[in-house]
This record gives structure tokens, C-alpha cells and sequence, in this order.
């Protein structure tokens, strides 16, 4: 099962079959009461004045690219969010696990809120992903982490491949021998990790996309080959890709045209069903998105770099 929905969540869960997906993986966004922009840059060599000087004296042009963007601002984000993680439980396997991805803003309140809706012996890990990058406020601590929430459905019989871990250097290598040190250490709950580079490979200008490392390590260790991970908050497709280069099938709903489209270009190679694309559309006026053309790079292509060392650069 390989899909890209157009659609309101709260009205396409209800559709979707029961008991498919093996994860849940969600990034919805964060309440932060601003709206999510992330405007680009692009920039061409001139023979010009240009704006920009750069190695050996030449000049560039800078052209800016807009984005696009979401409303950020809930009056009550525990009753928009919580309905829907309800109505999505039903598509989890008997032993599916639930990951919501927040921040500090609300992650406080959905825990407690989780906590009620799924009892607290379903509650596996809260995982800190760190990351030391952008503005640093001076008169409080910089907020330089999410929380992903784990929780699974069968706390004592859930999908959990431990083999499946990326290994990380350890800190004092001459510590633990030769052997160890090549083979390096499996991760704990904290997780350093960049956020995606301005102008790497992997951007795709969409606000608050994820980094593929992250969701490398949620869909290698918590699923297995063959099966369907569901994210309905899913922006640019990052779970989907990350599902699609590891075998697993996915299924991405968010309600954002820019978000979908820009979803079904990246994962043109997996050949998905785009969903919703044209009727959505039509019946609002406008233009339907294009379906991309399906382009022949394997799915098994280079994956990033594995996850870092536990401790951020000094």
C-alpha cells in the first residue's frame, strides 16, 4: 500500500481499513501561534554587480523564492489533536505503536492527555531529539529539542528490532577496546541530530519538514519489511520516504495542496496512488495538482548518514 491523500485528516481516517498500519507516526504542528513560512533563496552566477560576492571575486544574483505556509495557532490544540490520534488508533495493528512528534509548547499537555486515552502502561519512551542550530535568546535557555512520544499498543509484545539500530561512536573510544569501538554503540533517548541543511539535497522548502534520519531510526526499528506505516499530518512525505526506501509501504494524508504535491514528486519513484488530488481541487475551483511523472531511481537508493554521536559539537 503505497498512497498520498489530499484530504482533511479528520475525515479521511475514518475511510482508511482497519488494523494496516504497523506505525503510527505523526508531526502535527506545534501551536507555536505564528504562521510556518519558510521563504528560499536562489542564486545564479552573474557577470554583473550581483548582490552576493563570493571565491575569487565573482558576483551572484539572488532571486527569492516563496513558500508555502500554514496557520500555527489553536485556541484548544489538546481538542483539535486528541479526536483525531482517537479515530486513527483503530488503523494501528494489534501490535502497532503510536509516535506524535511535539515540542515544549503542548508536549506536556498531549502526554497527560495520551496518558487518559490509551492508560500509562502503554507509554514505551519519551524521546528527545536534540539538535544546535539557530538563534540563541539571552535571557532563557535555548529551546533546542522536539519530543516524540512512543507508545504501543501491546506493551509486552510489540515490534522492536534492536539489529536494526544505526550505531553511534562512542564519546572515549580507547575506553572500551579495539572490537567495541569499531562496532560502535546503539543510541539512547536522546537523539543528535541536525535539523535538514538550508541548502542540502534533502530540503524541499516545505516549513517544519523532518529530517530523514529521524524517521530512519522510528521505521527501521519499529516496523518490518512489507509493512505499512500511516502518518496524517505527513507535509512534505518524509515518513513516506524514509517507508519507501526501507520496503515498507505508507500512507500519508495532510490537507495542504503544496504539502501533497511536493510529497508525490519526491516520492515519484515509488509509484504511489495520489489520492484526492484532481476532486479536491475541482470542487473548490481550482486547478487539480499534477500527478509527477513516475521516474526509474530504485527505491533502494543512498540513504543519509547515519545518526551521530549522542553529544552535540563543542
Amino acid at each position: 500500500m503505497k498512497k498520498i491523500i489530499l484530504g482533511e485528516n479528520a475525515e479521511v481516517l475514518p475511510t482508511l481499513p482497519e488494523a494496516f498500519a504497523r506505525v503510527i507516526y505523526m508531526d502535527p504542528p506545534f501551536n507555536t501561534g505564528q504562521v510556518q513560512k519558510r521563504d528560499r533563496i536562489r542564486v545564479r552566477a552573474t557577470d554583473g554587480a550581483g548582490e552576493r560576492g563570493g571565491f575569487g571575486g565573482r558576483r551572484y544574483d539572488v532571486e527569492r523564492v516563496e513558500s508555502g505556509s500554514y496557520d500555527d495557532d489553536f485556541e484548544d490544540f489538546e481538542g483539535f489533536l486528541m479526536p483525531r490520534i482517537e479515530a486513527s488508533l483503530r488503523c494501528l495493528t494489534s501490535d502497532g505503536s503510536l509516535f506524535v512528534h511535539l515540542d515544549y509548547r503542548e508536549v506536556h499537555h498531549i502526554k497527560v492527555a495520551l496518558d487518559r486515552l490509551l492508560g500509562r502502561r502503554r507509554f514505551i519512551n519519551e524521546i528527545i531529539w536534540a539538535y544546535d542550530y539557530g538563534g540563541r535568546p539571552k535571557n532563557r535557555w535555548p529551546a533546542k529539542h522536539d519530543t516524540i512520544l512512543w507508545y504501543a499498543m501491546k506493551p509486552a509484545d510489540y515490534v522492536f528490532n534492536y539489529d536494526a539500530m544505526d550505531r553511534i561512536p562512542y564519546m572515549a573510544p580507547g575506553l572500551v577496546g579495539k572490537e567495541k569501538a569499531e562496532r560502535g554503540k546503539t543510541p539512547t533517548d536522546v537523539w543528535w541530530h541536525t535539523i535538514v541543511p538550508t541548502h542540502g539535497r534533502e530540503k524541499t522548502g516545505y516549513p517544519t519538514q523532518k529530517p530523514l534520519g529521524v524517521l530512519h531510526r522510528v521505521v527501521k526499528v519499529h516496523s518490518r519489511p512489507g509493512d505499512v506505516v500511516l502518518d496524517f499530518f505527513a507535509g512534505s512525505g518524509t515518513t513516506g520516504e524514509s517507508a519507501a526506501r526501507h520496503g515498507r509501504g505508507f500512507v500519508l494524508v495532510d490537507n495542504n495542496p503544496e504539502a501533497v504535491q511536493i510529497a508525490a514528486t519526491r516520492l515519484a519513484f515509488a509509484r504511489p496512488e495520489c489520492v484526492g488530488f484532481a476532486r479536491r481541487r475541482a470542487a473548490r475551483g481550482k486547478d487539480p495538482l499534477k500527478v509527477p511523472e513516475l521516474h526509474p531511481r530504485p527505491s533502494t537508493g543512498p540513504l543519509p548518514r547515519p545518526l551521530p554521536t549522542n553529544t552535540p559539537d563543542s
